[in-house]
């Protein structure tokens, strides 16, 4: 470690900027909401620059140097010339002031590092002056997974702490606590915005008059490519005690999750459904009433054919603290995947989801007609076996047996394959093609555009199998 990381206390504080331009004011908009008193040594050449920091920051000439540094803790120096800039760095060593010099690492006390700001939560990255873009690249990373009101939450946590050690004496109990509370449902309702609310449950918990009950996420997972996992999912997995997983979640969404949570498969699969939907509502209800962060990681989003509705009313009734976390649809994911727009103002002016799979069991009771009917796209989850049902009701309903097709398996994953076709054909080519799910069937003209093209290289990308169909009919095209 070349450079010891250190936060310097600001409250009090007066740090000294030098120069004249666009450099110093890039290093006053750091400092300019800290409570330190700023001081401006040249001032603003430019008037727009000088308007931006009027009455925020105390502007000397460079001929009052000596008063500017009196009592500063900080320094830096952004002058562009080399003159002023030697000039301004002899006054700050002869007073034993650390300093930085803008571009001049070899001069530098201390770097500015790329910083995190969320109020009481603050982040640096430092590259020590070896690759500052870098340094932001990691600073945005961390900006995408940091709640936008974790500031808020330390704040609140910061004026609790003497009512926390005076309800908590023992040190290590409070320490406990602190670690289970900022987790919790206090937590999620900080970041909710509902401050009052949280406040009053860690008070509440704090004294001991609430239940220790824990906190239900339902997440969805997405299609299956875990760069597709939205922040806050990602977020909650690495904050969860136990996750409950489906069978459709991919083992590189499930080695996001926290390693030492427990992980719990309660996923169903054809004709096996080795844990009931009401088990699974138990489970969830029992392990939140235990204090845990409970996550229900579920495929595509939760609340499209998912059954995260059913659960959400299940751990909602037992008066559990439940929040939903949605995903990126199956139905999106696979239809970007195999470059199939599901709308188009030439081709599909409506979109329908169906099930293809009746609650118990067989094909279900849909509107054909209106899922006949042209200029739109249907999109079929859990229709591989009734595949058959599908298309025939379909065509019998007046939808045209030539409506192009295709069948999207293990969507966003390595192993995607993709079948395309002409409805009459469905049955037929799950089969020749070994389809067993899960998958998705997308039904209407949208579904031919990635025949149109003769270019078929575009729509093969080199990790994705793909039905020789394709490059057959695209020939012929």
């Amino acid at each position: 470690m070349r450079q010891f990381p250190a936060f310097f206390n600001l409250e009090g504080a007066r740090i000294v900027v030098f120069g004249d331009g666009d450099e110093a004011a890039r290093k006053l908009r750091l400092l300019v909401t800290s409570p330190a008193e700023l001081v401006l040594i040249g001032g603003f050449t430019d008037a727009s620059l000088a308007a931006e920091f009027a009455g925020r920051v105390i502007v000397v000439g460079r001929g009052e140097t000596e008063a500017g540094l009196q009592g500063a803790r900080l320094a830096i120096i952004a002058e562009t010339d080399e003159t002023l800039r030697a000039s301004a760095l002899a006054a700050v060593r002869a007073r034993n002031i650390p300093v930085n010099v803008v571009d001049q690492p070899d001069s530098c006390d201390f770097t500015v590092p790329s910083i995190l700001d969320r109020g009481e939560i603050v982040a640096a990255i430092a590259s020590g002056g070896a690759a500052p873009v870098l340094a932001k690249a990691v600073r945005a990373k961390l900006e995408a997974l940091l709640p936008a009101r974790i500031g808020e939450l330390a704040a609140l946590a910061r004026r609790l702490r003497p009512f926390v050690s005076e309800a908590i004496p023992d040190k290590s109990a409070r320490r406990l606590f602190w670690e289970r509370a900022l987790t919790g449902p206090a937590a999620e309702a900080a970041y909710a915005g509902e401050l009052a609310k949280a406040e009053a449950l860690l008070k509440s918990e704090a004294l001991g008059s609430a239940r220790a009950d824990g906190v239900v996420h339902i997440v969805g997972a997405g299609p299956g490519d875990p760069e597709l996992l939205t922040l806050k999912a990602l977020r909650v997995l690495q904050e969860a005690d136990v996750v409950y997983f489906d069978r459709l979640v991919g083992p590189g969404i499930l080695d996001l999750i926290r390693r030492d949570a427990t992980r719990v498969p309660v996923g169903k699969s054809k004709g096996d459904h080795s844990v009931p939907q009401t088990e699974i509502h138990h489970r969830l209800i029992a392990s939140a009433r235990e204090g845990l962060r409970v996550v229900r990681l579920k495929g595509g989003d939760p609340f499209i054919f998912g059954r995260g509705g059913e659960e959400l009313e299940a751990v909602r009734a037992a008066g559990i603290a439940v929040h939903v976390v949605p995903g990126i649809s199956s139905a999106l994911g696979c239809a970007a995947s195999a470059g199939v727009p599901l709308t188009h103002r030439d081709h599909a002016q409506t979109l329908t989801f169906v099930t293809g799979h009746a609650k118990a069991g067989g094909v279900p009771d849909l509107d054909w007609a209106a899922l006949a009917r042209p200029a739109q796209t249907v999109v079929v989850f859990m229709g591989v076996d009734t595949a058959p049902a599908i298309a025939e009701r379909l065509i019998a309903a007046g939808r045209s047996p030539r409506t192009p097709i295709a069948v999207v398996e293990n969507g966003t994953r390595p192993e995607e394959v993709r079948v395309y076709g002409e409805l009459s054909e469905l049955p037929s080519l799950i089969i020749e093609e070994g389809i067993t799910g899960p998958a998705l069937l997308i039904i209407g003209e949208v579904a031919g555009i990635p025949l149109a093209s003769v270019q078929i290289s575009q729509f093969l990308p080199a990790e994705t199998a793909t039905s020789p169909r394709l490059a057959a009919l695209a020939i012929e095209e």
